[in-house]
């Protein structure tokens, strides 16, 4: 009950004795306006188990940046954007549902991310779990103004294709009559996802940013209907979750990107069961 009896303590105190803390906030607070973001029209279009692949996806570009030596996040925007490509291109020529088609892919990825990074002698597992969970505690300037950089981008992408977006999603037909080029504004979609994924690897990890990606919009979609409504409350409800989550991990030794993921599926759920108790009562 720390918390509660000595809040200054438990609450903000952390963040104003350690400057990693407070590096990792930042952090979190970024990783969530490039995630949720995007994320709302991730799960609005029906599109999480292509963002489960593409948060997977990033991994080979990762490791094998990581054993020839050079940039992990070029390796990662690289096997990123070619997952896309392929997402689309598989899309557009194979008769098999779109998630057979990106499951294949998904697969494939993971899998050569593992091979290659389980040749290293030892070395491939301690360092593969650090690419899956992330290092938020170790982030420094550069990966601020990283998260930064695409946080902008994919505000601003995200407001440019507002109308395209809410139309095609909705109805495609429509979207071609009045206009739009549903498949392009799909595309450039999946560079933003792309993009805030390959931002937030270093942060919460390839893995646990998928947690990031579909709870905090999925939740919000309970609370409120209208899309920009959708985007201010999951920024909103993720940035809380990421703070407690820090906090329960500064103050438990807890592994930080799990523990932030977790609450923010411990919020959706509690929304959930929320949201279905006041119909009960109200029925």
């Amino acid at each position: 009950m720390t918390w509660l009896l000595h809040p200054v303590d438990w609450w903000i105190s952390p963040f104003t004795d350690n400057p990693f803390l407070r590096d990792a906030l930042w952090a979190a607070l970024l990783t969530v306006v490039c995630t949720s973001v995007i994320g709302t029209w991730v799960v609005l279009r029906g599109l999480s188990f292509l963002g489960d692949a593409l948060a997977h996806g990033v991994l080979p570009g990762i490791a094998i940046a990581f054993v020839l030596g050079h940039n992990t996040t070029v390796g990662a925007l690289i096997a990123a954007l070619a997952m896309v490509g392929g997402v689309q291109l598989i899309r557009n020529a194979s008769p098999l549902p779109d998630d057979a088609s990106i499951g294949v892919l998904f697969v494939g990825f993971l899998a050569l991310a593992v091979v290659v990074m389980s040749a290293q002698q030892g070395r491939g597992a301690g360092d593969l779990t650090r690419f899956l969970f992330g290092s938020i505690n170790a982030v420094d300037a550069g990966d601020l103004r990283t998260l930064l950089t695409v946080a902008v981008i994919t505000v601003g992408g995200v407001i440019v294709l507002h109308r395209a977006l809410l139309v095609s999603t909705f109805d495609a037909t429509q979207a071609k009559l009045i206009g739009f080029r549903p498949q392009l504004t799909h595309f450039v979609l999946l560079v933003l996802l792309a993009l805030s994924i390959v931002a937030s690897f270093e942060t919460v990890g390839s893995l646990l940013v998928f947690a990031f990606l579909i709870a905090p919009p999925a939740t919000a979609s309970l609370l409120v209907k209208r899309v920009p409504s959708i985007m201010v409350t999951a920024v909103a409800i993720g940035a809380l979750s990421a703070v407690i989550g820090l906090l329960i991990s500064y103050h438990h030794a807890t592994a930080t990107g799990a523990t932030m993921a977790l609450v923010t599926v411990i919020a959706f759920i509690a929304v959930l069961l929320g949201k279905r108790l006041v119909e009960i009562v109200r029925a």
